[in-house]
Parts: C-alpha cells; structure tokens; sequence
C-alpha cells in the first residue's frame, strides 16, 4: 500500500512517515499543495493524508484538484474543530479527517480503516456490475456510470452508492449509514451523510433538485428508490 502525507510542519511529516513505514506502507511525502496535485497525477496512491493549512495550495483547494483526476481516499489533517470545517472538507472531496494534535495509534487505526473499506470489492463474476435505472456501478472496477457516462465519485460516495443499489427499498438511518460506511468509532456529525447524499445526487441523479434513485424517507433516513 502507497500512501502520500502532505503537510508543511516537516518535523510531523517525518514521525507519521516513520510511524507508517513501520507499518509496512511505502511511504511519500511533500510540503505544499501544488507538489501534492503533481504527485498524486504522477503516481498511484492508496491514500493521502493531507493537511489543511498549508502554502501555495490549501488543503481544501488541494483536494478539488485531486478530485479532477482522482478517487483516492483522502483523509484532511486540520487543526479546526468546528464542524462546519469537517463538513467543508467533505464537501471537497475528503473521505475522512483528523484534528491536531493526535494520537498516532488514532490516526494508523482511521488509515486502516479507510484503506479496508474503499478495498472492498464484490465477489468476482456477473454480481460485480450492478445496473438500476439509469445507473450503473462496477463492484470490482470501482466506477459508477450515469447514462452510460462514467462519473468520479470519492470512496466514501461509492461506498454508500453501493449499499444502497444493492437494497433497494431499504431504508437507512443516517446513524446506520454512519456505522456502516465510516465505521463505528467515526465521531463525525449524522450531516456528513447529508453532504454525501447531496453529492451522489448532483453526480447521478436526473434532477437532482427531485431525486427519484437516492431518495429520502422524511424522518427516517434515506433508501433508494427504483424508477
């Protein structure tokens, strides 16, 4: 497993690489944003961890370029507690965060978690490519189609795009969706699957303004609706 850590504090940047290799992750580093974007352009990474404040590039305008061309998961290193911060970072694409300072045996435990989840592929065989209505996701390829047009979404939006094709009908709280998809030691706020779920909506719905697949269930949850 490769990963990418990003943060200007160089002296951090050195223990969390130490910590990783340890691990046995193969292990990159850099400094500023616009050395991340070339990086993550030029090799294939499992992960990034990638810092909020940083020089040239911030970690939230890092990520959306990262995004343009990648759907690797990305966990934001920031100092900022507020959820409106989190809730900011998801909205560029982050799979998942971490405030400073932390405990290393926190962070390695939230990198094995998300490398666990965006690895887990379906079965092998005709289950791995699964079409409803007008969308189309590949288990094992880990790309989803709208109309027949591939659409880039993150690990965490497959993730939940995933469970929710595969039961259809089925509703979900957003405290389940959380357990699920984020794990059961994810601290985050419930609007964290709001954010996702209006995103999967701008990616694949028709209309998104009224979502017919990635349906809600008022006071309940959400559930995908066959059309």
């Amino acid at each position: 497993m490769k990963i990418l850590v990003v943060d200007d504090e160089k002296l951090l940047v050195k223990g969390i690489k130490f910590n990783l290799e340890n691990e046995g992750y193969e292990v990159d580093a850099c400094f500023d944003g616009e050395s991340a974007v070339e990086m993550a352009k030029s090799t294939t990474y499992d992960l990034i961890l990638l810092d909020l404040m940083m020089p040239k590039l911030d970690g939230l305008e890092t990520c959306l370029k990262i995004r343009e061309n990648s759907t690797v998961p990305i966990i934001m290193l920031t100092a900022k507690s507020e959820d409106t911060d989190k809730l900011i970072g998801f909205e560029y694409g982050a799979d998942d965060y971490i405030t400073k300072p932390f405990n290393i045996l926190e962070l390695k435990a939230r990198v094995r978690a998300l490398l666990r989840r965006s690895s887990i592929q379906s079965p092998g065989g005709k289950d791995d490519r699964l079409t409803r209505g007008h969308i189309t996701i590949d288990s094992s390829r880990r790309i989803a189609e709208r109309n027949g047009v591939p659409v880039e979404l993150t690990a965490k939006e497959f993730n939940l795009a995933e469970l929710l094709m595969r039961n259809p009908g089925k509703v979900y709280s957003r405290e389940r969706l959380l357990d699920i998809i984020w794990g059961i030691d994810y601290q985050g706020d419930v609007r964290t699957v709001d954010v996702h779920i209006r995103r999967l909506r701008e990616k694949l719905e028709i209309d998104p303004a009224f979502p017919t697949c990635f349906a809600t269930k008022w006071g309940v949850g959400y559930y995908f609706g066959e059309n």
